[in-house]
């Protein structure tokens, strides 16, 4: 079983993964609102919205996002409700992608030795998302 995030973004999904991408690497792919069926019938400041975006990780996994379309009626709630937990495979690339995401957030718990064993930090992105990073020391 593979696990992908999706995200929805109120127009900025884009933006989002080319900051992602700079942390991450890889390719990102975008499919704009222009692009699907019916799109004539859209607002024209919401057809170069993302329809779907993506970025591959290194390990094959995916993470993926959308625009919300105002005009079909949907409404971000940005929240503490969903978070990404990345498992880095080093303290090093834990430190790396904890600095690099939190960059222009709001960091909830700085990366640390904790209390169960791992190295741990969780923030929140200048984007809204929550992340968590948590690397198992070596026993």
């Amino acid at each position: 079983m593979q696990l992908n995030p999706y995200l929805n973004f109120d127009g900025n999904a884009e933006e989002a993964f080319r900051f992602y991408q700079t942390v991450f690497g890889g390719e990102v792919f975008i499919q704009k609102m222009s692009q699907a069926p019916g799109a004539e019938n859209l607002p024209e400041n919401e057809k170069n919205r993302a329809m779907h975006v993506a970025i591959t990780l290194r390990n094959g996994q995916h993470l993926m996002a959308s625009d919300c379309l105002p005009s079909a009626g949907h409404v971000l709630n940005v929240g503490n409700n969903n978070y990404i937990s990345i498992t880095p495979d080093s303290r090093e690339e834990a430190d790396r992608i904890f600095n690099g995401l939190s960059a222009g957030g709001k960091i909830e718990m700085p990366m640390a030795d904790m209390f169960w064993g791992d190295y741990f930090g969780s923030f929140t992105d200048k984007f809204g998302v929550c992340w968590m990073i948590n690397y198992t020391n070596p026993k």
